[in-house]
């Protein structure tokens, strides 16, 4: 379907980032990126990720053809080199030696299809996503409280909300654009209260009315104590209860037992007496209250009983299925409810049937499929230790990398090495996981994608391409839909588009359904390709009854139509798996940043995205970091039984004491010894399988760095192996590397010049062709290389100095005035800003003032350094905002918007600009 705006033709797609599931109007070949203002989730807001899409079309770094054996093959040969090498496991080994790892980025047809091949045709449910990693707690809660997988409400409900608490989840980053509806509610409805629970105070907590930094791991006691507060003040609605409900008694007990009162509540939690006490008692005066929780609930050895706490308090009060009330899981993957509706996980079925013969049964008459899998299959931690332990002979991985994003991913490595056979489909050429391919499949990427996804509150929406497929790439359907061929199954995967797929599974949903399965969209079926094409934003179910779709699930008519009880459950409140120690005294919390997404692959392609957090950090408390002689700005070493990590510091009260945050995305190929979840046990809850992330005790020490340095070069550089730290961070025009390591250069200037080598430019000749030339091309297709003038020549001019004494060196190669190359090093981490420097390789000729100010890393004038990024949609720098705020006297966010447009875009950046107000002032 497509759209007229502004005089041009725009397809209408979807954000492939996070679960909010955002319309988007792509045109001019992904040149033009804006929010679809028509569509629901977001009604044209996009948050500074989707408005820099555009910034990551390009074909840098996309795996074009197939490869065997790290060779360059055909279609036909790599189809029968996979079927082969996975039949053959079956066969000697038997169907649970074979076994697939995908991913919430996947579509749902891919899903589909992924899905039927294995549990349907291979006989193994041995297939199982990464979204195990962060939302699996809450399908486990979901059916222990529902019996199905399904959300209760809807995006609506937060902006017909009187109280909003927000578990685990820092909403104003992770999910920006439902923040904004939260935000905009609060403005036109002030006696709108925000609650909320983090050990940190994240951009989320600036805006909330009570804060409660809890213990981590205390979630359920809070819950616990929170219905014992409701049952306490008469507060539970008993006629709910009774029609609707079972297991209440044993709640209510269990609850008296762990959480007896507001002052054992708050010992056990780490809070005030009066925190609690205000929660408790806003949720019990207001009966418009939605709970909203993402990985801070789900990702522990508990989450699912974390997130069965918060359903419990909602069905003892009757808030749920009706407008401004329920419990709601923010999801963090575009496809993560996708993949659950079509039985993506290893311990679940399609359509939302379950592990019974009569369920089985239906499933394998409509599929014909004679040889079905009967039990569940391994989780995803269980997956790679079964592969580690040989007991996997054949994986196939779709886009996903869990090299970098399983827990204890040193041994995950390890496990790959000794995989006997890697099939990796991808978009995506040099990712940690491709060197242990032994075949790799090229996918399609976002922009080039037909397809749906379903968000978080069971929206199903179209992803349409607007880009050639490039090179030999395929869609993930049809790559597994040929093996399946390959296997000798073609008749039940002779599929010709994606709409012959959902049309399958929006059949099978209906497939002796009747009302008994809530996720039903049989109303879908039929649809034909033009309707496939024109199908618009829908929640499930959608039915000859419901066609328009349904909004909110579990209102007490809900239950009493289909003759459906909820279940309460008698919960007692566990700690984390692995307490802290004398050894390794604090608690590290992971999760992500504003800007970038997973592990980078996407993001990192943004300079814009790259400029707000470039760098990986390790967030400490003032009491934790004093003792270590931890100061902000330094480098750390980060320590646990699994592995190492190296960070930069950022010392914060924000920061509970005893608790360290670090950011999940770094990997390999942007930094060096950067691999969160190296620190990461494989702890996993009994339940879900879903790994404790938020709760690894670590050890933090200062890294003892003989020098630190930077450079910013034209070219992309080898990260240097004398850099024990390293970090690569794309630049608008450049290149920037944070570096330090623990013993200096000998001779600084020729390991400066040493590194423009390395980049194959000393020196090239004036009329030779540069293979680099065409790196960061925003071309889609390839060019004949063009010449290079972005290495060094014979006469390039290099300004130095140099201080051996004090360890410092500076340099800067130009090339007829125009800036290639500069580097600083020195005997810490207090070195020039990186913003103004960067800045002059946008020049083509550098000015005198320029050359003369180059060395000492700053303008002669302030005002002509931005500082660094604050606003990403905008390029707003720090600096600049704090020198309008104090000369231009601005007093509050809309003057700033108004005055430099910093917040008039996603508006993620606002609570840095309230901070920012507050600090200048």
């Amino acid at each position: 379907m497509t759209t007229l705006i502004h005089s041009q033709t725009h397809v209408c797609t979807t954000c492939p980032y996070c679960g909010v599931g955002c319309g988007v109007l792509a045109g001019d070949g992904g040149a033009s990126i804006q929010g679809d203002p028509q569509h629901p989730s977001n009604f044209g807001r996009l948050c500074s990720k989707g408005s820099a899409l555009g910034d990551t079309l390009a074909l840098e770094n996309r795996l074009l053809y197939p490869e065997v054996a790290g060779r360059r093959a055909g279609w036909d040969e790599a189809l029968e080199v996979v079927a082969a090498h996975f039949a053959a496991a079956a066969h000697d080994h038997g169907p649970d030696a074979v076994a697939f790892y995908v991913s919430g980025q996947l579509l749902t047809e891919d899903y589909y299809v992924a899905n039927k091949l294995m549990k349907g045709y291979l006989g193994s449910a041995n297939i199982d996503t990464n979204s195990r990693l962060c939302m699996s707690s809450t399908v486990a809660g979901h059916k222990r409280a529902f019996g199905f997988d399904t959300v209760p409400g809807c995006y609506e409900d937060l902006e017909q909300a009187d109280l909003i608490v927000l578990a685990g989840s820092n909403t104003a980053w992770c999910h920006p654009v439902l923040f904004q509806r939260i935000a905009q509610r609060k403005k036109t409805h002030p006696k709108l209260r925000i609650v909320n629970i983090d050990p940190r105070a994240t951009a989320t907590a600036e805006s909330a009315d009570l804060q409660l930094a809890l213990q981590p791991g205390s979630d359920v006691l809070l819950f616990n104590g929170l219905l014992n507060y409701l049952r306490q003040h008469d507060r539970l609605d008993f006629r709910f209860l009774e029609q609707c409900a079972e297991g209440y008694a044993d709640a209510l007990e269990m609850a008296r037992q762990t959480a007896p009162s507001i002052p054992a509540v708050a010992a056990g939690c780490g809070l005030a007496e009066s925190d609690v006490a205000t929660f408790y008692r806003w949720f019990a005066d207001t009966e418009k209250t939605v709970t909203a929780w993402s990985q801070g609930v789900n990702q522990s050895s508990s989450g699912s009983d974390k997130v069965n706490a918060i359903i419990n308090v909602h069905l003892a009060t009757g808030r749920i299925g009706k407008p401004g009330m329920g419990p709601f899981s923010l999801t963090g993957q575009p496809n993560a409810m996708g993949g659950r509706e079509v039985g993506g996980l290893a311990n679940q079925v399609a359509a939302h049937l379950d592990w019974n013969d009569r369920d089985l049964n239906l499933l394998a008459d409509f599929w014909q499929a004679p040889n079905l899998a009967r039990r569940p299959g391994l989780k995803a931690v269980e997956l790679f230790q079964a592969l580690k332990e040989g007991r996997i002979k054949a994986l196939w991985v779709m886009a996903t990398n869990p090299a970098v994003s399983l827990p204890d991913s040193n041994a995950v490595r390890r496990a790959l090495e000794n995989c006997p056979f890697l099939v990796v489909s991808d978009c995506c050429d040099a990712t940690d996981l491709a060197p242990y391919a032994h075949v790799r499949l090229p996918a399609l990427a976002w922009g080039e994608k037909n397809g749906t996804v379903t968000n978080s509150e069971r929206r199903i929406s179209r992803q349409r391409p607007f880009l050639p497929a490039p090179g030999e790439a395929q869609p993930d359907w049809w790559i597994v839909s040929q093996v399946a061929q390959h296997l000798g199954f073609g008749d039940a995967f002779a599929y010709r588009s994606p709409a012959e797929i959902f049309d399958e599974h929006a059949r099978l949903s209906g497939h002796g359904n009747g009302g008994s399965r809530p996720f039903d969209i049989s109303g879908l079926a039929g649809l034909g390709e033009d309707g496939y094409d024109a199908l618009q934003p829908v929640q499930w179910p959608v039915t000859a009854q419901a066609p328009n779709g349904t909004a909110r699930l579990w209102s007490a008519e809900d239950f009493a139509a289909h003759g459906r009880r909820a279940n309460l459950l008698a919960l007692a409140p566990k700690p984390p798996a692995e307490a802290a120690s004398a050894e390794y005294p604090l608690i590290l919390n992971t999760g992500r940043v504003r800007d970038h997404w997973h592990t980078m692959s996407r993001t990192a392609l943004s300079p814009r995205l790259c400029r707000h957090q470039g760098e990986p950090y390790a967030e400490l408390n003032p009491a934790d970091a004093e003792p270590l002689g931890i100061t902000d700005g330094a480098l750390v070493r980060l320590s646990s039984r699994h592995g190492m990590a190296l960070a930069r510091a950022k010392v914060t009260g924000g920061q509970r004491p005893g608790s360290v945050f670090m950011p999940m995305h770094w990997n390999g190929q942007h930094a060096r010894q950067a691999l969160v979840n190296s620190l990461v046990s494989p702890v996993v809850d009994p339940l879900s399988g879903e790994p404790e992330s938020k709760a690894a005790p670590v050890a933090v020490q200062s890294f003892p760095a003989a020098w630190h340095g930077f450079v910013l070069s034209r070219q992309p550089l080898s990260l240097p192996e004398s850099a024990q730290y390293a970090v690569q961070i794309r630049g608008a025009d450049c290149w920037l590397y944070e570096l330090a390591g623990l013993e200096a250069a000998a001779d600084w200037p020729a390991w400066v010049r040493a590194l423009t080598e390395a980049a194959g430019g000393h020196p090239p000749s004036a009329s030779a062709p540069c293979e680099a030339a065409n790196v960061g091309c925003a071309s889609r297709t390839k060019t004949t290389p063009t010449v290079c003038d972005a290495h060094p020549t014979m006469d390039a001019e290099w300004l130095d100095f140099h201080d051996p004494r004090a360890g410092r060196y500076r340099a800067a190669c130009l090339d007829d005035n125009r800036l290639l190359l500069c580097a600083f090093i020195g005997p810490d981490h207090r070195l020039p800003s990186r913003d103004w420097l960067e800045s002059l390789f946008a020049k083509e000729t550098l000015a005198a003032e320029d050359r003369t100010n180059l060395l000492a890393g700053r303008p002669r004038r302030a005002e002509d350094d931005g500082g660094p990024t604050v606003c990403a949609c905008f390029g707003v720098g720090r600096d600049t905002l704090k020198r309008a705020i104090a000369v231009q006297g601005l007093d509050n966010t809309d003057d700033i918007g108004a005055a430099l447009k910093a917040g008039t875009g996603c508006g993620s950046c606002l609570p840095e600009l309230r901070a920012l107000l507050a600090e200048t002032r």
